[in-house]
């Protein structure tokens, strides 16, 4: 330690007692060490004044942080380290006063370094005192803070910052209770949704924004009880304002702890989503009054397609009835019963095939529809079906080819795929009356894939994404009929088997669909077969 004392003198007691030793050889061996250990410590500014406040001893720490050396500082006095604003009303002075007084003085502030850069301090000065209680100087400790401060300083103004931003947010009521549900702080936000100011409700229960029914059911405490327990309580609901009148807002609840987890208290974020609660019940209301009109239309248009076969199949009925009435004895000609018998059974299939799709539509509503899977070609049941409607198909003047070069096999249910290749085709030929209708099977990329197309009347652009839905038919137009559930059926049967199916259509040039199916567990895909020389 850089000192101008005499070195051979053993220190005195800096607290009023005696330091035995054992020797005067090992005091002053003792006091070497000490000396030694201070001016070796760099973190501290440690040094010594005489009762006048002058610099006696000046260790390494010192230079470091207040950037003199020993022969500049020592026998200045220790004023010279205060700013000129402390200097000037007599702090200095000041703080030696409170020392000799109480004995020792400890504060954090701005101290000047020797390039009169400020640093923010710790200072700790203490009397020294002799055997018989005379002041004989002071021991003072200093540390550099700067950091500290600074951190601290940053600390709080962003959290001055977060406090003004909470504040004067107008969109959200942002606000703290207390342990017990209490408001404890309240912003914009919550005057302008809730209507209270601030000195009206801090200090009042939270449940006063709740309705009568919540409050007398307890769901206030029941939500603190869900926050404290799970750390925090979401919902949406109604809640009330200071004049009574109700908002619908959506409400977080989150807990709030001390570091060793004790409840200090809760956040709470509520937001006025009011206008979007009507939006959505508007768009509800549209859509149930959209409902009863597809539930009107569909009525009106089932009533027509069902009595469509009941008709000529009374008249057949009727005019045989009539026929043997009128004749008991008579023999009709067989050619005659059996065309009018054939009709009759067109119109009676026509029924049950309308009956099944409404049965299809009922169970797939109710989660019902049951596939019986088995290993089956897909290529020759696209054959059968296409053989089936030969004689529709040119009724209507349709040439449907089948392009299918091998076997496609897989793991289907077969009555429901022939449900679906029966729906395509028959859709085909409805709207693409009197033009060619191509069928295709073909693997592609290990999915089976079957595709109707058609060069009809086509599908317009902002309908397609609609033609799956159900009671939704291509073309609304009555003469085509149908009741608009065969695309539906369709997509929820290949769904179901873990497929899918599309559409691409061009208004007036026709449509095509195309369905692509998995093979399914239990067998491997056969390979594409090679294209033909």
């Amino acid at each position: 330690m850089r000192s101008p004392l005499d070195d051979s003198q053993p220190p005195s007691s800096a607290s009023g007692g005696d330091i035995a030793y054992a020797s005067p050889s090992a005091a002053r061996d003792m006091g070497a060490q000490l000396r030694l250990f201070i001016d070796s410590v760099k973190d501290y500014a440690i040094l010594t004044l005489d009762p006048a406040g002058n610099i006696m001893s000046w260790n390494t720490g010192a230079e470091r942080i207040k950037g003199y050396r020993s022969e500049e500082i020592l026998g200045q006095h220790f004023s010279r380290f205060y700013t000129p604003e402390d200097i000037a009303r007599g702090k200095p002075q000041q703080d030696l006063e409170v020392v000799n007084r109480e004995g020792r003085l400890e504060e954090e502030g701005w101290r000047v370094r020797k390039d009169h850069s400020l640093f923010w301090a710790n200072v700790v000065i203490t009397a020294m005192r002799d055997t018989q209680g005379q002041l004989v100087g002071y021991g003072q400790v200093t540390r550099d803070f700067t950091e500290r401060k600074l951190a601290q300083e940053q600390l709080l103004q962003s959290e001055e910052r977060f406090r003004l931003l909470v504040e004067h947010i107008q969109d959200y009521a942002i606000y703290m209770l207390d342990a017990d549900g209490r408001v404890s702080t309240w912003n914009a936000g919550a005057e302008r949704f809730k209507q209270y100011k601030a000195e009206e409700i801090i200090g009042q229960h939270f449940s006063r924004f709740f309705p009568p029914e919540d409050v007398a059911r307890g769901k206030p405490w029941y939500a603190l009880q869900v926050a404290t327990r799970e750390g925090h309580f979401e919902e949406e609901a109604w809640r009330v304002r200071k004049d009574g009148s109700l908002f619908w807002a959506s409400v977080v609840i989150t807990a709030l702890h001390d570091p060793s987890g004790k409840l200090r208290g809760f956040a709470k974020v509520t937001r006025d989503i009011t206008q979007r609660k009507q939006n959505q019940e508007r768009r509800e209301l549209e859509m149930l009054r959209d409902a009863v009109r597809a539930r009107d239309e569909f009525l009106s248009v089932a009533s027509h397609e069902l009595k469509t076969p009941l008709t000529p199949l009374q008249l057949k009925l009727t005019a045989l009835l009539r026929t043997v009435e009128n004749n008991p004895s008579a023999t009709l000609p067989v050619e005659r019963i059996a065309r009018d018998l054939e009709v009759a059974r067109r119109q009676v299939r026509k029924l049950s095939d309308l009956i099944e799709d409404l049965l299809d539509v009922s169970r797939i509503s109710m989660g019902q529809l049951r596939l019986d899977r088995a290993p089956m070609d897909l290529t020759s049941l696209a054959r059968e079906v296409v053989t089936r409607y030969a004689p529709q198909s040119a009724q209507v003047g349709c040439t449907v080819t089948l392009e299918a070069a091998t076997p496609i096999m897989g793991h289907w249910d077969r009555s429901r795929v022939d449900q679906v290749i029966t729906n395509l085709l028959t859709n085909a030929l409805k709207y693409g009356a009197g033009k060619p209708i191509h069928v295709r099977v073909r693997m592609d990329a290990g999915l089976a894939v079957l595709s109707v197309k058609d060069e009809g009347i086509g599908i317009p652009l902002e309908d397609q994404p609609r033609v799956f839905e159900r009671f939704v038919r291509a073309v609304s137009e009555r003469n085509y009929g149908g009741l608009g559930l065969g695309l539906f059926i369709t997509q929820q049967i290949i769904e179901a088997h873990g497929g899918i199916v599309q559409v691409r259509s061009t208004l007036g040039e026709g449509s095509t669909f195309t369905v692509m199916l998995p093979p399914g567990p239990d067998l491997t895909p056969e390979p594409d077969a090679p294209p033909e020389p």
